[in-house]
This record gives C-alpha cells, structure tokens and sequence, in this order.
C-alpha cells in the first residue's frame, strides 16, 4: 500500500483556507490545521465585546472551520517572534501598518518548521493570485515560497494551475487536475465551490482577518509609538486599541472612552493598570487615562467624559477619579461643549 500522506494547512478562518483545505482532503490526503496568534486577528473574541455586533456569530472562526472540516487545529501563540515582523517588515507595509508580505513568508516558515518535527510532508494554504494587492501577486508568490524555506513544498490548491508544478504534484501526491485555477478578486469561484462542498455558512469571503490592515487601528497603533517615543507594544496594548474612542487633548495622555456598555465591562479589566474615571451624578461611560495626566489633565478628561455622558448639557457634573490602587476621589466639572472637542484630538 502507498504510505498515506499528510498536510498541514493554515488555517485563518476564511472561506479560502476552508476551500483549499477540503480540495486537498478530497484526494485523500490526511490534512491538519494551523492558526497562528499574533494579537492582531480579528475573531469571535473581539466581535463578542461590543453589543452593536451580535448580528455576527461569536466565535473563533479558525475553530469553526476545523470543526467543519473535520480536522485537528493546533493553535500556536506567536505574539512576541511576530513583533519584529511588524516593526522591520523586510517588504515594507500594504496600504495601512499591515507587513502582508513579510507576515506570509514568517508564517509559512513556522509552518515549516512544524511540518518537519511533526512529520507531514507538504503546507496548503488558501491563496489565490491576485486576490490580495501585497502577498498575493503572481511575482509575490515565488518569493514567499523561497524566503519561508517552504520551496515546493507549498501547495495552493485554489490557483494551483496557475502556478509551476510543486512536488506534491510531481510525485502524484495529488492530481493537479482536480486542483483549481482561480484568480482576481472576484470571489465568485470560492463561493460557488463552498455551495459544491456544503459549506452554506462561512466567515464574509471579502473580509480581512487582521486588525493592522485598518486604516483607524493603524493609526492608533502609530499614535501610540509616538506617545511613547518607541515602537514597542504589548499584548494589552493591542487589546485596547480595538475597543473604544482614542482621544488625546495632549501630547502626553490620551483617554479611551467606552462606548457601550460590553466596551466598559472588557475595560474595567484594566482598571488597576489605568486611572479611570466615570460619572458620579449621572450615567456615563468608563474612561481610562493612558499616560501621565497631572492635575489639570485630570480635570480637562473630566470635562470630555461629561460631554458623552447624560449630563452633558447640565451645568456641572459629577465625575469619579480613580488611581491604579482603587482609591477614588471626586471632583466636580463642566461638560466640554461639542465646539471644543478638535477632530485632530480623536486619534
């Protein structure tokens, strides 16, 4: 009997990576799943935060797709080895902070990498020339193969007859003529593919899985180096830049304003890390102060807490200050007008 072969796909949560990993399974390939942690995805966890989405499933859609497929995922934490990804991309950036090339080759690699200690022979990933302007370009492509190490050993079912042969073709791994040749942005082909194999529920095809191709967290991200004078970050750090509004009124303090009620609870997690503040005389939402406010500081964040909270047009209100120790103390302020409030502090 021919020794049966076995692939690692990675696995993102999209309906690509779905299709690509199934295509390949269909030809009796033993195929596990890898999803990579960077702190930047966007997933089941960060939707389940703000009430205004629970028109979208709450869940972790790499899972999801596992379990669809009927196959192991491994889940691995990459947060820290990601950051020099983000902070020197070899390639450069895609249109916002997102290093979509230099992302897609450290990726691969790790997948490599995992390949050999767990003894599969080939990676699946869900690409398909042209569908995305940085990493996914036919001159992209050969690169990501060469730079991550994977060579031809990377397989892309989905445009896989686009491409030159790869070694699991040449030794009839696999039938290339059952693999696909999609291409462009269209997103046609992958659904009708997904209605072929059953799959009547899956995450929006269009949709990025990335918070750094974001033109708004990207910017905050960047305000947040400035701020600091490094670019540096945490896992907390990039927690907190999807929730909230980001308004800083001075260089050296910006405050992040809750803006529904799952925003303040996923907040007041942090409050032993933050000064935080709320309305005391009427309701309001949570702020927390990132960086050193002085006294003065306090009193202006007052004000703009106020302006969002149901006192903003009484005469004062108010607003409870709390340090990092959960000592409190109140002051009373006027609620900042809206005239006051400069775009260019909304970060």
């Amino acid at each position: 009997m021919s020794q049966k072969r076995k692939a690692v796909a990675l696995i993102s949560g999209g309906l690509d990576s779905m299709l690509a990993s199934r295509a390949v399974m269909e030809q009796g390939i033993h195929v596990e799943g890898i999803n990579f942690f960077t702190g930047f995805c966007v997933e089941g966890h960060t939707h389940a935060i703000r009430n205004k989405e629970t028109d979208k499933p709450k869940r972790n859609n790499a899972l999801w797709v596992a379990e669809q497929l009927g196959i192991k995922l491994h889940i691995i934490d990459i947060i820290e080895e990601y950051k020099q990804v983000l902070l020197n991309p070899r390639h450069g950036y895609g249109a916002n902070m997102n290093p979509c090339l230099d992302c897609k080759i450290f990726m691969v690699n790790k997948a490599r990498q995992w390949m050999m200690e767990q003894g599969f022979d080939f990676i699946i990933t869900g690409e398909v020339i042209g569908q995305r302007p940085m990493s996914q370009r036919k001159q992209t492509m050969p690169i990501i193969a060469a730079e991550s190490g994977a060579d031809d050993l990377l397989l892309r079912p989905l445009c896989a007859r686009n491409l030159p042969l790869t070694l699991p073709e040449r030794e009839g791994w696999v039938d290339r003529d059952r693999l696909f040749d999609f291409s462009g942005r269209s997103r046609k082909p992958q659904m009708e593919l997904a209605k072929q194999y059953g799959f009547a529920d899956y995450a929006q095809p269009a949709g990025g899985c990335c918070f750094l191709t974001d033109e708004s967290y990207s910017k905050k991200l960047v305000d947040l180096w400035q701020a600091r004078g490094e670019r540096d970050y945490d896992l907390d750090d990039v927690m907190l830049l999807k929730v909230g509004r980001h308004i800083r009124p001075r260089p050296h303090f910006k405050l992040i304003v809750a803006r529904e009620d799952g925003e303040a609870r996923f907040m007041s997690g942090y409050k032993k890390d933050f000064i935080s503040m709320n309305c005391a005389s009427h309701r309001g939402p949570l702020v927390l102060i990132d960086g050193k406010a002085d006294e003065d500081d306090l009193l202006l964040a007052g004000r703009i807490l106020a302006r969002y909270g149901q006192g903003r047009e009484v005469e004062q209100v108010e607003v409870t200050i709390r340090d990092r120790q959960g000592v409190e103390r109140n002051i009373v302020v006027t609620p900042l007008p809206a005239d006051q409030l400069p775009e260019d502090w909304f970060v």
